[in-house]
């Protein structure tokens, strides 16, 4: 008997048929990340939901073990020439993977921040909005491509009339088809720049003027403007003539050889352009961001009044509508327009856009426009625009994988979540979850338990059953899975109030609030309700306040926990000190590196379309550093090691003895306290998840002078037993002088607040209010809003 069997038979009755080999998903001896040796096998579909703490290895075996090969086989499918322009991916660290079906991952990773994309190309709508237009748009401009912001254009030259069944026809005529607005390119932003940001006009190009990132003296970038021979670099900027700032700043592209390499000449404010002010802002490193900031002001371009779409794409209409009308109208109401036209002539295509509208209103995100750019997606709203293809699809015996799809979720819309989930399920297919709502556990056919811990105390399978079989099982999900946060039998007393007033922000209403300092402020409401627009609009930036959300921390593989929180800067100072050398031996990005591999303890070898091969550095073995650097020890450890700790064994390390080092100790208590003790010192901030990347930020930003701190849905990523650490972990916040204001969901935390905001009472324009202030234990009393019927619910009130 499996070990699946055996635990369901040991904790209670299932509805699973007798598995064979054609039933499961058998995996024998995963080993990516932490996972030691796991063996299980997991019915095929059926809904399984795996849980553990953070770090205990959930996603290591369903994303980058189950799925990773799933996709790593089909493409595999694809002939050589095909897989050059695909993903190279790499065989995960397992013995035996049977039993695979074709695996769709739905994850939390942000979608695309390209500026033009939008939730309308990131779904099929905006194609189908684009052929309903072409076909039934007045006046008709064309094909479907005259209505696509991403297609250049030109002004329209002239027009005919066209007889249309007993009808007359205006038909505008363009040299080419796109609906690019030609101004702002499709980007409905146009920048409007300082520049006293990019030069300073008191010197000369050769005293070093220009001041934007990247054009240092004597580089490549910067020999283009000294070299040109436009102007003389000898000259301050402020004498150029006219046509010399001209040709400085706006000449067109221009090839020119620079000491004998060929080279595009081109004005510095389109060069910039380019290389910056067009990129996703999130992706740029901080330096440019900061620059882009102060330089650089984005408004709405005159031209399309930030539609993107030319003037002959926004003149053509169906029933006095233009297709930019129509992306900005709130989803719920589009579907609404949508069914009102009758048209037999493209009764399928009006179909097939219907049922996508409605899938956006059933997986409640209705309050979305499809206009709206996909890069301001949360990690939660994108997993779910994701959702939105496969709801329809006609594929069986599909293998979906969904990364905690509760995350951004009201209680109110976790349980039509959890109908999406099951009828995913019911088509015939297996659906793998990674989850800590107890509310999505409760609808698992299968449960698959993982820890015990977190980190290298993780890894392994405590549990495989039924939900009850985990209720009674006696592991730490098991203990805790209906744990209940009572509310609090006295609340503090706010210290003063930040006032926000005429809040008036994508669907707020003119809001005025006043939010309490001196105590744990929880915000809430459905999604879109209005909650991040509030805090983060009125707030956020304010002098003293300090907000903590889950972005991507930028930096590459190198960049890690003890590198982001500054705590390699103590302990290369320890190091120094203990061995009488320079602090900088003892970093793998400096002197100290290995110079075998420059320090990445791994050498990568490209193998073109097959996946390439990254093997561990003979020469360091790994360890990043060169040999020598690995004779220096600190309290009997090499510097390797010490970045090999998780933080818990390193807080013990640098608290006593010849390691004994404050300054370490001190942020190494707070990654503790934020609940990241299973964190290694040298894991690469790359493989951090949305949550533990928050939890990071919050442990560099525990010892700043801020008075507020704005957390966004900290919960996220937390397991059942780290939620009480977390409300104690707030609680010490605010008992030091603290002032926190927590955007979330989880009832446990609404439980503990001193103060709750509820927006609503609806998402989008059925939102943007606030419908109830107070004490939690008023809220619940009063039960006058859907967060105060599910809170009482929670607290059994």
């Amino acid at each position: 008997m499996s070990q699946a069997r055996k635990a369901t038979a040991d904790g209670g009755s299932s509805a699973l048929p007798d598995a064979d080999s054609h039933d499961v998903i058998r995996v024998h001896g995963a080993r990516e990340n932490n996972l030691k040796d796991v063996s299980i096998e997991i019915p095929k579909r059926r809904l399984t939901v795996f849980t553990g703490v953070s770090g205990s290895g959930k996603s290591s075996l369903v994303f980058d073990t189950i799925a990773a090969e799933s996709q790593r086989l089909i493409n595999e499918t694809y002939s050589a020439f095909v897989q050059g322009f695909m993903p190279t991916l790499a065989r995960p660290e397992v013995d035996v993977l049977d039993g695979l079906t074709t695996a769709i991952t739905v994850d939390q990773q942000r979608m695309g921040g390209d500026p033009r994309s939008t939730v309308g190309t990131a779904t099929d709508a905006n194609a189908m909005l684009r052929i309903l237009f072409s076909r039934l748009g007045e006046p008709h401009i064309g094909p479907p491509g005259a209505f696509a912001f991403n297609v250049p254009s030109v002004r329209a030259s002239g027009a005919i009339t066209v007889e249309r069944g007993d009808r007359k026809a205006v038909r505008a005529t363009f040299s080419r088809t796109g609906g690019m607005c030609p101004r702002c390119e499709g980007r409905g932003t146009v920048s409007d720049v300082d520049l006293t940001q990019f030069y300073d006009e008191t010197r000369s190009l050769n005293e070093d003027a220009i001041t934007v990132p990247g054009y240092k003296g004597g580089g490549w970038n910067y020999r283009l403007y000294t070299e040109s021979g436009f102007y003389d670099p000898d000259k301050p900027i402020r004498e150029f003539t006219e046509k010399e700032l001209r040709d400085f700043l706006h000449h067109e592209p221009v090839r020119m050889k620079i000491a004998g390499i060929n080279m595009t000449y081109e004005g510095l404010i389109p060069r910039v352009q380019k290389s910056m002010l067009s990129k996703d802002p999130e992706a740029m490193q901080p330096h440019i961001r900061e620059f882009v900031d102060r330089a650089v002001a984005f408004t709405a371009c005159p031209e399309c009044g930030g539609t993107r779409l030319s003037e002959g794409a926004r003149s053509s209409r169906i029933d006095g509508v233009s297709i930019a009308d129509a992306c900005a109208m709130q989803i719920s109401d589009l579907a609404a327009w949508v069914r009102g036209i009758g048209e037999p002539s493209v009764a399928p295509l009006l179909t097939a856009l219907q049922q996508t509208l409605d899938s956006f209103v059933e997986i409640g995100l209705g309050y979305l426009s499809l206009d709206r750019p996909s890069g301001t997606l949360s990690g939660g709203e994108a997993q779910r625009t994701k959702m939105i293809r496969h709801l329809g699809s006609s594929l069986t015996d599909v293998t979906y994988v969904f990364d905690e799809p509760t995350v951004g979720l009201h209680p109110h819309d976790i349980r039509r979540m959890n109908r999406l989930l099951l009828r995913l399920r019911d088509k015939g297919n297996t659906v793998l979850v990674v989850e800590h709502k107890p509310e999505a556990i409760a609808i698992a056919d299968h449960v698959v338990d993982l820890g015990p811990g977190a980190g290298t105390a993780g890894g392994a399978v405590c549990f495989e059953g039924t939900v009850e079989g985990l209720r009674s099982s006696g592991t730490l999900t098991g203990r805790h899975l209906d744990d209940r946060a009572a509310l609090k039998p006295s609340v503090r007393t706010p210290s003063g109030a930040l006032e926000v007033r005429g809040a008036a922000g994508n669907n707020l209403r003119d809001v005025d609030v006043d939010i309490p300092l001196g105590v744990l402020t929880v915000v809430t409401g459905v999604a879109g309700s209005g909650k991040s627009s509030l805090v983060q609009g009125s707030v956020s930036g304010r002098d003293g306040v300090v907000t903590v959300d889950q972005a991507p921390i930028r930096g590459s593989r190198r960049s890690n926990p003890a590198t982001y929180t500054g705590l390699l800067d103590p302990i290369r100072k320890a190091f120094a000190k203990a061995n009488g050398v320079k602090p900088a031996l003892f970093s793998a990005n400096s002197e100290g590196a290995c110079p075998n591999c420059n320090g990445a303890g791994v050498v990568y070898t490209d193998l073109a379309m097959m996946a390439g091969v990254a093997t561990t550095c003979e020469e360091c073995e790994g360890k990043r550093f060169d040999a020598s650097v690995l004779e220096y020890r600190l309290g009997g450890r090499d510097i390797s090691e010490v970045l090999a700790m998780p933080v818990d064994a390193a807080r013990e390390f640098f608290a006593g003895g010849e390691a004994h080092t404050p300054a370490a100790q001190r942020v190494l208590d707070r990654l503790s306290d934020v609940g990241l003790g299973y964190l290694t010192l040298g894991q690469p901030l790359t493989t951090l998840s949305g949550g533990e990347r928050q939890r990071l930020k919050l442990a560099t930003h525990m010892g700043d002078k801020g008075g507020v701190y704005i957390l966004d849905e900290p919960t996220t990523g937390l397991h059942l037993a780290d939620v009480e650490q977390l409300l104690g972990l707030l609680d010490r916040l605010v008992d030091s002088g603290k002032s926190v204001v927590v955007i979330e969901h989880h009832q446990a935390v609404m439980a503990h607040a001193d103060w709750i905001i509820d927006l609503g009472p609806g998402a989008g324009h059925d939102g943007g209010r606030v419908v109830f202030e107070g004490t939690p234990a008023a809220l619940v009393a009063a039960r006058s809003t859907l967060t105060g019927e599910h809170l009482a619910e929670y607290v059994g009130g």
